[in-house]
């Protein structure tokens, strides 16, 4: 798939959530959200950017937003993650990948030489009508929410 940017529709998708409820692409219909793509659970930058979003959650909705996270940890690893730190918004559990690649962010990586496949940290604004209105490709972590709002102002 190709990469996905601002005015393009978002794509066909279902997933599940860390309580094993049933989320599609439907689900983002009349609602603008924060679909934000990481690597792993409990890793030291994704649950910098996790932290972030629970923490400016209040000011997110304020200005209309929904958070859904996604990456490919299972729903009970989503659970422990959601616990262990309060997170306060869903998160899907793509273990297939299916949703990483729809949105073109399952790519090649490399670690120390090593080439892999994983998710290439990336943050889409979904309108209410479900196309993108901004991607964010450069995250930071630690201010994940200050960096939405301030491209918002």
């Amino acid at each position: 798939m190709a990469k996905l940017t601002a005015g393009d529709r978002v794509p066909e998708f279902k997933s599940t959530t860390q309580d094993g409820a049933m989320f599609s692409s439907d689900d983002l219909i009349g609602k603008r959200t924060i679909l934000y793509f990481y690597p792993k659970d409990n890793t030291s930058g994704c649950t910098l950017e996790a932290k972030s979003l629970r923490d400016g959650k209040a000011k997110l909705v304020e200005m209309g937003f929904q958070i859904v996270g996604v990456s490919p940890d299972s729903e009970k690893s989503h659970q422990n993650f959601c616990s262990r730190h309060d997170l306060n918004f869903t998160l899907l559990a793509d273990t297939d990948h299916s949703v990483c690649e729809a949105f073109g962010v399952w790519a090649e990586k490399s670690m120390y030489g090593r080439k892999y496949m994983g998710v290439v940290r990336t943050t889409f604004i979904i309108d209410a009508d479900c196309r993108i209105e901004k991607v964010f490709e450069k995250v930071d972590t630690a201010n994940h929410y200050e960096q939405i709002i301030e491209a918002y102002k």
